[in-house]
């Protein structure tokens, strides 16, 4: 009886298709730190540089992620870290954005 063989996905936290997607997964990692540091940081005004440019990296090199992601669940933490990113993004912006204070 021929039946389908399915790979398991429960021992990779990011490949669900079996196979390895190391560029992917440094990606999906940098978007995520990058969120997370836009973000905390963003709850301080006098961090906007910090904020403001880590939110912009971050969106950068999410929406490489997203352009170039295999498996669903590297699509989800990408969506997760450049949704972080923005935010912080935009928090920054709003205090003295990428260049206040420091040209002028």
């Amino acid at each position: 009886m021929a039946q389908a063989m399915r790979p398991n996905s429960s021992t990779s936290l990011f490949a669900t298709d079996g196979k390895r997607h190391p560029l992917q997964d440094a990606l999906v990692a940098v978007t995520m730190v990058l969120g997370v540091i836009a973000v905390v940081s963003a709850f301080y005004s006098n961090l906007h540089l910090l904020t403001s440019w880590a939110g912009l990296v971050g969106i950068l090199t999410g929406g490489s992620s997203q352009f170039i992601s295999v498996t669903t669940r590297e699509r989800f933490l990408t969506i997760l870290g450049l949704g972080a990113s923005a935010v912080g993004f935009f928090i920054g912006m709003a205090h003295g954005g990428l260049f206040g204070g420091v040209i002028g």
